[in-house]
């Protein structure tokens, strides 16, 4: 049972969150009520996730992210952003946090981004005397728009950024949250046409138990079920570069939102494109809109180290 920790000074918030994530039977969630207690309980207790506000007395959730990032590499944080934080949020994310979900949007996208956080699988493979002779490897898959194909593809390409050192594994893990999120894009919004909205309604749906409903007609309809999703990865030493593409009408490339501008954290439609322009160090669209390449170069840190004779 995944265990996750919520960090909030404020005792309804911590309630609030708790809740929601309570709700999802399989999380067992813990609370602490600022960056020093969370620190304290980490290094006491092992945690799949945290879950914390930013602005806090004593350690705020910048200092946390920082914390974490230095001691426990491999732990996960997530952020809650409330309006007027939003530059501090872009700058926790650029600095090893995971993901963000608004205040104003937790019941709609907090259990989603925990179980999308939670889901990406720490690559274990064992042909370490093989990786030195890798010099290049290049992969192409055509996707039907199934969600559930994206957890082994996403394990798949966090093992080639491993293997290549292009960088650290709490990198690796948010590439992996990136890419999803263009996955997603691509399978829904490109290849069915569900607007922002309808996805809202379909997430409901879910909550009450009525299926995905919208998701599921689409794809048994012309022309809809006939789309597939085209991801191909090629990485060198160097870098990762992918290259994801739909089948639908594409969009018009000028409307999309700034991702420097850090209101997009909360506007409707913005965060999968500030996570991607923030954990990827090149994004950007085919003229017609419908393809997205992003691009992860080699970490200097990832590097390994030479040592002179």
């Amino acid at each position: 049972m995944p265990k996750v920790l919520v960090v909030d000074d404020l005792a309804t918030d911590r309630c609030l969150v708790g809740g929601i994530l309570e709700s999802d039977s399989i999380l067992e969630v813990r609370f602490a009520c600022n960056g020093l207690e969370a620190l304290r309980r980490i290094r006491h207790e092992p945690f799949d996730l945290v879950v914390t506000d930013l602005q806090m007395p004593e350690m705020d959730g910048l200092e946390l992210v920082d914390a974490v990032r230095r001691e426990f590499p491999h732990l996960p944080v997530i952020l809650i952003t409330a309006h007027g934080s939003e530059a501090l949020a872009v700058e926790a994310l650029e600095r090893g946090a995971a993901s963000y979900v608004p205040k104003s949007h937790l019941t709609a996208k907090l259990l989603d981004t925990v179980e999308q956080v939670l889901s990406l699988p720490r690559s274990d493979a064992d042909y370490q005397p093989l990786v030195p002779c890798l010099r290049d490897t290049e992969f192409r898959f055509a996707l039907d728009n199934d969600k559930s194909l994206i957890e082994p593809l996403m394990n798949l390409t966090k093992q080639v950024l491993e293997d290549f050192q292009i960088c650290d594994a709490n990198s690796r893990m948010r590439v992996a949250v990136a890419l999803e999120e263009a996955v997603l894009n691509a399978m829904y919004r490109g290849n069915l046409e569900i607007s922002y909205e309808q996805m809202q309604e379909v997430r409901e749906h879910m909550v009450m138990g009525q299926g995905m409903g919208l998701i599921t007609q689409r794809r048994a309809q012309a022309p809809y079920r006939d789309r597939q999703v085209v991801f191909q990865l090629r990485a060198t030493p160097e870098e990762a570069r992918f290259v994801i593409r739909d089948e639908g009408p594409g969009f018009d490339v000028s409307s999309v939102l700034d991702p420097g501008d850090p209101a997009v954290l909360n506007r409707e439609g913005g965060r999968g494109l500030v996570l991607m322009r923030t954990f990827m160090d090149d994004v950007y669209y085919n003229e017609r809109g419908n393809e997205v390449t992003l691009v992860k170069r080699r970490e200097a840190a990832a590097a390994p180290e030479v040592t002179s004779v």
